[in-house]
């Protein structure tokens, strides 16, 4: 009348349930996206993530080092430019003098190889049309003429000192254009980290005050479908096709079976990122009382490591690593 079978044994105590993990979570495995911007002068908190800021060119530096102290795996920078500095085409992506480009060499002149610097490849943060790429007359976002952008920001990047370009937009054909670019101007060592299975999010909400984006309207006709899996494959499939060196699925939370999946099947390391409305929900509720902040945010990291992320992308990397 009693089991012979009691797996309870081995969560008995902290010290046996460490022993028979089968996921661990480790600073390595941490990226922490950052925000540097132009035209401010202190560091500005950013309302809908609290704890995250869009930080100055000298408070990046501290940031970072911060960070990379830590045990952090990499870095993600994203720019951040003045209203008026915005233009149709997105030039600010790939100006030499460019904010996002001015934080990529002075983190690449801070830190050098003792980090992963990665780059936001993308022109959303830069247009102000809100897109990830050059419109059509018809206002539509054109796939080819946005891959010519790209090209010039991808190469404006890696001379600024980027270890990782992570092209985001999800044109098609984003990841063989910018390998040949890249190549083509010398820079065969720098790598992709390819958002490959980019799904059109409700949660990026955040992310959007975070980079002061101008975008009315949606990315539904270039970004994934949400009710899509095998497609998600077939992204994959040719990003890895065309060069990508790391794939990523994003967002995390909602899309823990595309990262599985991905992770089955992916001979290159497979990164997901934990967004901006993830972080702003389990730090609301948490502010509200109404969960354990450090365990959900602990519970969320191991969940997405047990899913088949080689590396997560999380606004927690920094404090999570200094736990750890």
């Amino acid at each position: 009348m009693f089991p012979t079978d009691r797996p309870r044994r081995l969560r008995r105590t902290p010290a046996l349930r460490r022993l028979v993990a089968e996921t661990s979570l480790e600073p390595r495995h941490l990226v922490l996206p950052m925000f540097v911007a132009d035209g401010i002068d202190t560091p500005r908190e950013i309302s809908s993530m609290p704890g995250v800021f869009q930080h100055t060119v000298e408070s990046l530096k501290g940031a970072a080092a911060a960070a990379v102290e830590a045990g952090v795996g990499g870095l993600m920078l994203f720019g951040v430019p003045k209203s008026e500095d915005k233009d149709s085409q997105g030039t600010g992506g790939s100006d030499p003098d460019g904010i996002l480009n001015i934080g990529l060499r002075t983190l690449a002149a801070e830190l050098g190889d003792s980090t992963v610097i990665m780059a936001d490849t993308c022109l959303d943060e830069f247009t102000d049309h809100g897109h990830c790429g050059v419109l059509s007359p018809d206002g539509s976002v054109d796939n080819d003429a946005t891959l010519s952008r790209y090209v010039e920001m991808a190469v404006s990047q890696a001379q600024a000192g980027a270890h990782l370009l992570g092209p985001s937009g999800m044109m098609d054909g984003q990841v063989a254009a910018i390998r040949g670019a890249l190549d083509a101007a010398g820079y065969t060592d720098v790598g992709q980290l390819a958002y490959s299975a980019k799904y059109a999010s409700a949660f990026y909400g955040p992310f959007r005050e975070a980079v002061g984006s101008s975008l009315h309207g949606d990315r539904k006709t270039y970004q994934q479908d949400g009710a899509n899996r095998r497609e998600a494959m077939r992204e994959v499939d040719l990003d890895i096709a065309e060069g990508a060196d790391m794939v990523m699925v994003k967002p995390a939370m909602s899309y823990l079976d595309i990262l599985r999946e991905t992770a089955d099947r992916s001979p290159v390391p497979v990164a997901a990122y934990q967004i901006s409305g993830e972080y702003s929900m389990i730090t609301a509720a948490a502010r509200n009382g109404w969960i354990d902040r450090d365990a959900a945010i602990l519970e969320s990291l191991v969940g997405i490591r047990r899913a088949g992320a080689d590396v997560v992308l999380t606004y927690w990397a920094a404090e999570v690593a200094g736990w750890l």
